[in-house]
């Protein structure tokens, strides 16, 4: 299932980031719209998808049914690619942006939930890799492809929009046709034997008996979602969160320094993914065996020294590329690795929300870090503006480091839902 949703991924991603590549050209060239109206519709892009994460993942736990609302999502998605064809106005892009977002923050969460509920608890890390990897494959193919078709047809706007609409429809078919779905209770049944033969107990693999949880035993509960463990995370994520500025700051300010040439800018965002590519599943499994938890923060510890690639003065390409490979370890070892602690805390019947949640306070707090950097790089300069992020990030490391001890710790235990006293049952 990992692979199949990798590949759903990749594809949806070569979809949306091929539009996303030459939505600025298009909204300010051939709408001839402002960069005002562009500056809105990129911050509608970033900031949509935190308001209905947390709905996607209560919706697959609360109805059991995670590939669907998965698919709900993609096809939200899918649907505003053909759209784009008819767009002529600010109104209707901008319509078509919100409902892209909106179908991004309802399928993350379930998808996640998926990976998660398929995989072995000992190898989350690598399975999110594996997912992460494919998926930024397509994040790299996304903008190469659509600066290719612009390179060979001048204002194929149109050609674009076509070929992205269809690697959205052929990633819906993959999911429809190909991804199973793993109801929260099934899943909740999965984990518990996969503990028991990993502590060498009797299980029932390989027998043909049907298998069911008790209905008492797993329903969803919205302190499920609020443990102290889980909240202890949420904290570091969200206080790291609001010290990560983005990468359109951190490739300003390689632009600013360097002065290269503009048109070479978007191959910044490329040179990211490749390095988050191929670092995404070797991380992974680095996270296995050291803990994800401490993988995660210790990520940011790239962040910041990218951050202080960007602030120095000095000129050259070679910190170029190196503030681009720190970034593609920085999300190799934070993106996928925070889905794999969040699956490993939470209570199987409430992980999708969990994972929601997670990620829409990271969202959330990644804006406020983006409004608060650009206007502190207004008051005090590129430089300084990098140099005061990275020594902050730096303390914040270190805190959230100390916060999140004992959340790698094994499980001694059959996880079993917070407040249950109802065994699972085996039926004749």
């Amino acid at each position: 299932m990992v692979v199949s949703l990798g590949v759903v991924s990749l594809l949806t991603d070569i979809s949306s980031e091929s539009v996303a590549a030459i939505l600025p050209l298009y909204v300010t060239a051939a709408l001839g719209l402002s960069t005002i109206a562009y500056g809105f519709i990129d911050g509608l892009m970033q900031g949509a998808t935190a308001l209905v994460r947390i709905a996607g993942g209560w919706a697959a736990d609360r109805g059991g049914h995670p590939k669907w609302v998965a698919f709900t999502g993609y096809g939200l998605s899918a649907v505003t690619r053909a759209g784009l064809l008819v767009a002529g106005g600010f109104a209707t892009v901008t319509a078509l942006v919100a409902v892209d977002r909106v179908g991004k923050g309802i399928r993350t969460a379930p998808r996640d939930a998926m990976i998660a509920a398929s995989s072995d608890p000992r190898s989350l890390g690598r399975s999110f890799g594996v997912h992460r990897t494919l998926d930024t494959i397509g994040a790299a193919t996304g903008p190469l492809l659509a600066f290719a078709v612009l390179w060979a047809v001048p204002g194929g706007y149109s050609t674009v929009f076509v070929l992205s609409f269809g690697c959205a429809v052929i990633g819906l078919a993959v999911l429809g046709l190909l991804v199973p779905d793993v109801p929260p209770r099934r899943a909740a049944w999965l984990e518990k034997h996969r503990t028991r033969e990993q502590r060498g107990l009797p299980s029932c693999k390989g027998c043909t008996c049907p298998v069911e949880i008790a209905p008492a035993a797993r329903p969803f509960s919205w302190r499920a979602v609020v443990t102290p463990s889980l909240r202890r995370l949420m904290v570091a994520a969200g206080v790291l969160g609001l010290l990560t500025v983005g990468d359109g700051f951190v490739y300003l300010a390689l632009q600013d320094r360097s002065g290269f040439a503009t048109q070479w800018f978007p191959l910044l965002y490329v040179g990211t993914n490749v390095a988050y590519m191929c670092l995404a599943t070797p991380l992974g499994r680095f996270a296995d065996r050291f803990g994800r938890a401490r993988v995660f923060i210790a990520g940011h510890v790239a962040l910041v020294a990218a951050y202080l690639c960007a602030g120095v003065s000095s000129d050259g390409a070679a910190l170029t590329f190196v503030a681009l490979a720190l970034l593609g370890v920085f999300y190799a070892a934070t993106d996928g690795v925070l889905a794999a602690v969040v699956g490993q805390v939470a209570d199987p019947s409430a992980r999708g929300t969990a994972i929601g949640t997670a990620q829409t306070v990271v969202a959330l707090a990644r804006m406020l870090a983006a409004a608060g950097f650009g206007l502190l790089w207004y008051a005090v300069g590129r430089s300084d503006a990098m140099l005061v992020a990275a020594c902050v990030l730096t303390v914040a490391v270190v805190a959230c480091w100390v916060l999140v001890r004992g959340l790698d710790a094994p499980q001694t235990a059959d996880p079993e839902p917070a407040g249950s006293t109802a065994p699972a049952q085996v039926l004749p």
